[in-house]
């Protein structure tokens, strides 16, 4: 039997990017829900893994990244969500949590055959990283509540093709590890 893990996409944030400000007002809305969500998925022993964009800081681990977010005018919305010690983080270039990183060679290894993508962008890094999921004979489940948006209306147009076209299960968080 395949194991489920939780994947945090991209929470470990400066939000000092482009379309911060829009994000900012979600990304808080998520963050208790993502909090309960990874106290049940650690309590189940579901793996946990963080998959994080690297804002360009070639140089970096995932500690330094921490730390600069922790440091910045955001941490509100880092610390409750920080990393404990049997979490497992992968760095990341772009957009899906698969493009160029070992992503599905960690998979394969923890025996994971599903996937709980949460974090953000519901209608960018969630959304290709369902995609990439697919295809690679993934399940994906996406909690509506514990995803954060830039735009609401393409965020309910990406949770409607993750799951018309990509097979996705979207549910409410509290469904999840209950």
């Amino acid at each position: 039997m395949s194991k489920t893990a939780l994947v945090v996409i991209d929470m470990i944030n400066t939000y000092d990017h482009k379309d911060a400000e829009q994000l900012i007002p979600s990304a808080a809305s998520v963050v208790p829900v993502l909090t309960g969500l990874l106290r049940r998925a650690r309590a189940a022993g579901a793996p946990v893994i963080y998959v994080n964009d690297n804002f360009g800081e070639w140089r970096s681990h995932h500690g330094e990244l921490l730390d600069k977010a922790l440091a910045g005018p955001h941490a509100d919305l880092v610390e409750p969500l920080r990393p404990d010690d049997a979490s497992l983080f992968v760095i990341k270039a772009r957009h899906s949590i698969f493009f160029e990183t070992p992503l599905t060679y960690l998979t394969h290894q923890l025996g994971i055959g599903e996937l709980v993508l949460c974090g953000q962008v519901t209608e960018q890094c969630v959304l290709y990283s369902a995609l990439d999921a697919h295809i690679r004979h993934l399940d994906v489940v996406v909690p509506r509540d514990a995803v954060a948006h830039i735009h609401r209306d393409l965020a309910d147009a990406a949770l409607r093709m993750m799951e018309r076209n990509m097979g996705a299960r979207v549910c409410d968080s509290r469904e999840l590890w209950s």
